[in-house]
């Protein structure tokens, strides 16, 4: 499919900008994600763009410098001009607004209700680009208002998150850190006529809030005082009252129709146990801890779009200082949802076993997966910030995966339902093997070979008598015969020992000699959901044989199964499979 002039322009721009951010080469893939962000409308299509945009890149990539900035400069006015206010970094985030060289304070609000996924890890990333960029501090602040749903495990698990994609704060702390100081501040809104306590029950208050009718509780400034000090004292039980803010019930944005601010909740917090009974909502909480903690620059999702007026309302009646919010698209890929509504269900039933089940999009999964961490640090880079909500495709962070782990995976053997192949005229031969085809320091294995191996049924399938194949590495053979039986013990193929000349036509295989072969078998993530609907097969299992060199290998160990795909090492003879 040839490119329209817009298009083209847009391909021609974007390469453009990543080879003067990357020595004057740009990175294909870096580029396809762009592309895909800047015009989701031609996600469909990318495949066939694809080649489109390789032509532009290779052509861009073979442009002196020189001429590669005026051709920006041509094409998109002002771009090289934006380049140069980044300060410090090689990053491609665009600069932020008003935004002061060491005075940068940004923030990274997980709750710990839950494990991390690959949509935290876009929020963490770049929150800290920015801090380092402008030389300025990350905060890790733990949103912990709601004790029903937060668990210590869950704490740790974002900790060790950030620490393995390298996302280090500056500063450590819990919003639940500022609870009194939180109550102070609800129950001054209270007092200067911004807020009120509500004891309808919540059917009314939605009800309500649906047809745009204020609630009698917000008329009498007198009765919520006396409320406030009842929220407070113990008088209410959970769902008795809630403090709402005082906005417009006619608002066309509902966010601001009188939403809850405070709620009682009876249970147990995994830092303050039962201490505090009235919890603040994210909506309450969420500005005035940034406010407090000197955030120049929140950064949230769009998803929280319609609750910026909110945000702002609340800061303005308490005369508090407020930040500049950014907003960005969530990021999540076809079928890997990362909503806990769609991913907790498959925890507490038992369908998944574990949060770093390689399935999920949890980066615990990710790195079980064995994905590693710079890999998806330069792929979210890649993004930029983008309010276009869209699916980038999966392949694109496999490729920034494969680049960085393929110069350092030992390539290894692996048949997957092997097939006994018995070569005539063998003589018995020990073979040395690379364990990568450039990098000599990763090391050699000798391998005795007897007149016996075994080749993947796939392979063995498209064999039939005359055949010659190339035993990678080893020799030639022809079939001979294949016998589909073989007494009761499945396929056998008898073979012979076949010329030297390896031709480029002829088919190459894998194999394993029949006395160094142990059994193996591979996990093979699939799709988690199709539409939405949990994929029962999402998980598929690869059983075979490897190379005893494996079985001996340790856990996150990288490895190549030749004309199989990257894997990761994931316990004796088991290993799961990342992408080819």
């Amino acid at each position: 499919m040839p490119f329209d002039d817009e298009t083209e322009k847009l391909a021609k721009t974007l390469a453009l900008k990543n080879a003067l951010e990357h020595g004057g080469k740009a990175a294909l893939d870096a580029v396809i994600s762009k592309f895909i962000g800047s015009r989701p409308d031609k996600r469909s299509e990318i495949k066939l763009l694809i080649p489109e945009i390789r032509t532009v890149v290779q052509s861009i990539n073979a442009m002196p410098s020189l001429d590669q900035k005026a051709l920006l400069a041509q094409l998109a006015p002002g771009e090289l001009e934006t380049k140069k206010q980044t300060v410090g970094s090689t990053s491609s985030l665009p600069p932020l607004q008003e935004a002061v060289v060491g005075s940068v304070v940004t923030r990274f609000p997980p709750e710990p209700n839950g494990y991390p996924h690959i949509g935290h890890a876009k929020a963490a990333i770049i929150d800290e680009e920015y801090a380092r960029i402008y030389k300025g501090k990350l905060i890790l602040r733990f949103d912990d208002t709601n004790p029903l749903k937060e668990k210590l495990e869950y704490y740790d698990a974002i900790l060790e998150g950030l620490k393995w994609l390298g996302v280090k704060p500056d500063i450590i702390k819990n919003t639940s850190d500022d609870i009194l100081k939180i109550h102070e501040l609800g129950t001054r809104l209270v007092e200067i006529g911004g807020a009120y306590v509500c004891t309808c029950t919540q059917d009314k208050i939605r009800d309500m809030r649906a047809k745009g009718i204020e609630c009698e509780c917000r008329l009498d400034h007198s009765v919520a005082l006396d409320r406030i000090r009842k929220m407070f004292d113990g008088s209410y039980e959970q769902n008795q009252a809630i403090i709402r803010f005082k906005g417009d019930m006619k608002d066309e944005n509902t966010a601001m129709r009188d939403p809850a601010l405070f709620r009682i909740i009876e249970g147990q917090h995994p830092l303050l146990g039962k201490k505090i009974r009235v919890w603040p909502t994210y909506d309450f909480a969420a500005p005035i801890e940034d406010s407090l903690d000197g955030v120049t620059h929140a950064m949230r999702t769009k998803e929280y779009e319609l609750r910026n007026a909110l945000y702002f309302a609340i800061l303005d009646r308490l005369g508090m200082r407020k930040p500049i919010m950014i907003e960005f698209s969530r990021l999540e890929f076809e079928g890997l949802p990362v909503s806990k509504r769609k991913i907790r269900p498959l925890i507490d039933d038992g369908v998944i076993s574990a949060w770093d089940d390689p399935r999920l999009p949890t980066l615990s999964g990710f790195r079980r997966r064995g994905f590693v961490p710079e890999a998806i640090r330069k792929f979210v880079l890649s993004l930029g910030i983008t309010l276009a909500e869209t699916k980038p495709p999966f392949e694109s962070l496999e490729a920034y995966n494969r680049k960085i782990i393929d110069p350092k995976c030992i390539r290894l053997f692996f048949v997957r339902d092997p097939v006994e192949v018995c070569i005539l005229g063998a003589e018995p031969l020990e073979v040395t093997l690379k364990n990568h085809p450039t990098d000599a320091s990763l090391g050699q294995r000798r391998v005795k070979v007897l007149d016996r191996v075994y080749i993947s049924a796939e392979d063995a399938a498209l064999l039939k008598k005359g055949d010659e194949v190339r035993l990678i590495e080893l020799y030639n053979v022809r079939i001979k015969e294949i016998e589909l039986n073989n007494n009761g013990k499945g396929p056998l193929i008898i073979a012979q020992i076949g010329s030297n000349e390896i031709r480029q036509s002829m088919p190459k295989i894998q194999w394993i000699a029949k006395n160094d072969i142990v059994d193996f078998k591979v996990m093979i993530p699939k799709q988690l959901y199709i539409g939405e609907e949990y994929n029962t097969n999402s998980l598929e299992i690869a059983n075979g044989g490897a190379e005893s060199f494996a079985a001996a290998l340790t856990p996150d160990t990288h490895v190549q199964f030749v004309r199989f795909g990257f894997c990761r090492i994931d316990g004796k003879n088991t290993a799961i499979f990342t992408h080819r």
